[in-house]
């Protein structure tokens, strides 16, 4: 792009002070500002207008309704298993993973799936996933191809961490890496922010931005290349998701759903989970900021908390229902935030308060639009531990402590008891359940 190509561009889009400073930059400066510029889309900074003029709105949930929860027991989880395992063997099943975020919360510098969380080897996040879906590949002995999602920030050294660990055993050719959106921040009066004299503030567009970097990318493309059907998703700071699980996606298959969901129950009233609840005939996912005191608090007829399943974001899409929702553009969600910026002088200030808007698109939104849902419920315990917070709940010590509380249940199926003052962990490609130790050899009396 050309300086004067970038003029018009700024021009339509009401931006000029993009380029008041353009005098007072080198020359990579300006070549770094002018490929930001030709990023900008006029109608996309449109949609960022209209959305702060229409400020953030507080949903009506009053009159939501807790949804059918399935639990697969006895025969119904023995079809959904063997419904699973067909897909499963015949590669009609893909991975996508969101992983744009840094670890910077867990004072780690570096993509959040390159931080270690091996109790023993100090494996990374990344290390968990794949040896998962590796595992899988082997036991059904199909491919299962990881679309992994990073952002502008974080590529370069994700991509480096696979290539590093040789992918950790998997296929080259069967990851496909690709970045999410980035939007400008904005004031609230619609003008973007520059953070130096020659780079305008960018952060990524949220997990819902997936739906049109997986088309931009060609990455829906691939999978109805590879004639894959269902599209396992979940994010990369739960190391205990049990990735393509067999009786998750025969679920999903025998229910003919585009959009199916897994929810745990929620450890308290006040967890921060988002619930969905059905309206008229439609669901739609409401954050816990949305819910009212008396709704969390709601009990049914057994005392039990009504609306008692939360959304740990681990869903299955129909990928054909992907396509569809690519092609059309989403709410956009407002963060106001602390955002650095240059004044008209091109002096860096770094404010106390919020003074700026960024653009967020959420995965969920697209829930009222699948013709079909499903919603099953899992055990916490066994499927969902983040690592989100430097000390704590959800921290890296808890899931390290339910990582190894899970093996030490598989352990004591197969009839070993181990000092609990013992760190344990076990590598996926060896074990995804206590069915493998048992197969393997690991048991009581084993050599």
């Amino acid at each position: 792009m050309t300086l004067q190509e970038a003029e018009k561009l700024v021009k339509k889009c009401s931006q000029e002070h993009v380029l008041a400073l353009w005098n007072k930059l080198g020359k990579k400066e300006r070549e770094a500002l002018l490929e930001q510029i030709a990023t900008l889309d006029a109608k996309s900074l449109e949609r960022c207008k209209a959305a702060l003029k229409a400020g953030v709105a507080v949903p009506d949930t009053s009159n939501g309704k807790a949804p059918k929860v399935s639990v697969l027991k006895g025969r119904k989880l023995q079809e959904a298993v063997a419904a699973g395992e067909k897909e499963l063997a015949e590669g009609r099943v893909a991975a996508l993973l969101v992983a744009g975020g840094q670890g910077s919360r867990l004072g780690f510098d570096g993509p959040k799936g390159c931080y270690e969380i091996g109790p023993i080897t100090n494996a990374p996040l990344f290390y968990f996933h794949a040896r998962k879906i590796l595992a899988r590949t082997i036991r059904y002995g199909a491919a299962i191809p990881f679309y992994v999602m990073t952002s502008e920030a974080n590529n370069e050294a994700t991509v480096r961490c696979f290539e590093e660990n040789d992918y950790f055993g998997l296929n080259p050719d069967d990851v496909f890496f690709f970045t999410q959106g980035m939007w400008p921040g904005m004031t609230a009066e619609g003008k973007i922010i520059l953070d130096a004299p020659g780079h305008i503030f960018m952060s990524p567009d949220g997990h819902g931005g997936l739906l049109a970097a997986l088309k931009r990318s060609g990455a829906l493309a691939d999978m109805k290349k590879r004639g894959i059907k269902s599209v396992f998703f979940f994010q990369v700071d739960n190391p205990l998701v049990e990735i393509a699980d067999p009786a998750f996606i025969g679920h999903h298959v025998l229910n003919k759903a585009e959009y199916s969901l897994k929810l745990c129950a929620k450890r308290d009233p006040l967890e921060k989970l988002g619930v969905p609840m059905r309206f008229g005939g439609t669901y739609r996912m409401v954050e816990y900021t949305e819910m009212t005191e008396e709704q969390c608090y709601r009990k049914d007829k057994s005392g039990k908390l009504y609306f008692l399943y939360g959304s740990p974001a681990i869903h299955v899409f129909d990928r054909a229902f992907l396509e569809r929702e690519a092609s059309r553009p989403m709410p956009l969600h407002l963060a106001f935030k602390k955002i650095p910026f240059v004044d008209g002088k091109g002096a860096l200030v770094k404010p106390s308060e919020p003074n700026g808007y960024k653009f967020e698109k959420f995965i969920f939104d697209i829930l009222p639009n699948a013709k079909s849902v499903t919603f099953l419920a899992f055990d916490q315990k066994e499927e969902f531990s983040p690592v989100k917070n430097a000390e704590g709940v959800d921290s890296p010590a808890s899931c390290k402590a339910d990582m190894q509380g899970k093996w030490r249940r598989w352990l004591s199926e197969a009839g070993i008891c181990v000092d609990e003052n013992l760190p344990v962990e076990i590598d996926p490609v060896y074990a995804l359940d206590a069915s493998d130790l048992k197969s393997n050899g690991l048991c009581l009396g084993a050599e």
